[in-house]
C-alpha cells in the first residue's frame, strides 16, 4: 500500500459549465500552487479532463478545487479514478480534446 509520500495519479473529468471560463487556466494555478504535475484539456463533450500526480494529500486539495471551479464555473459532478503515478509528464500541459492520455 502506498505511502501519503508516494506519488499517485488522479484522473478526474469535470461536468458542467466549465468551458470558456478560464477553467484550464484555474486548475495550473491550483496544481502549481500545490507542487503538482498536471495536464488538463478541453473534451469533445464540453468537460474537462485532469490528469495531476503528486502527494495523494496536494491531489485531495486539488480534487477540492475542482469540485468549487472558478468564479465563473458551474460544477455540477466529478467523476475520479485513482492508479499508480507514471510520471510521464513532468510539468502543465494543455491538450486538445482528442488527446486520449498518457
Amino acid at each position: 500500500m502506498p505511502t501519503s509520500l508516494e506519488p499517485v495519479r488522479l484522473d478526474a473529468r469535470v461536468t458542467g459549465k466549465v468551458h470558456g471560463v478560464g477553467f484550464r487556466y484555474f486548475v495550473y494555478r491550483a496544481a502549481q500552487a500545490l507542487g503538482l504535475t498536471v495536464w488538463v484539456a478541453i473534451v469533445a463533450d464540453g468537460s474537462v479532463r485532469c490528469i495531476a500526480e503528486g502527494r495523494r494529500d496536494a491531489l485531495e486539495a486539488l480534487l477540492d478545487r475542482l469540485r468549487d471551479g472558478p468564479p465563473s464555473a458551474i460544477v455540477d459532478g466529478i467523476s475520479v479514478a485513482w492508479m499508480p503515478a507514471t510520471g510521464s509528464f513532468g510539468s502543465f500541459g494543455v491538450r486538445s480534446g482528442a488527446h486520449v492520455g498518457d
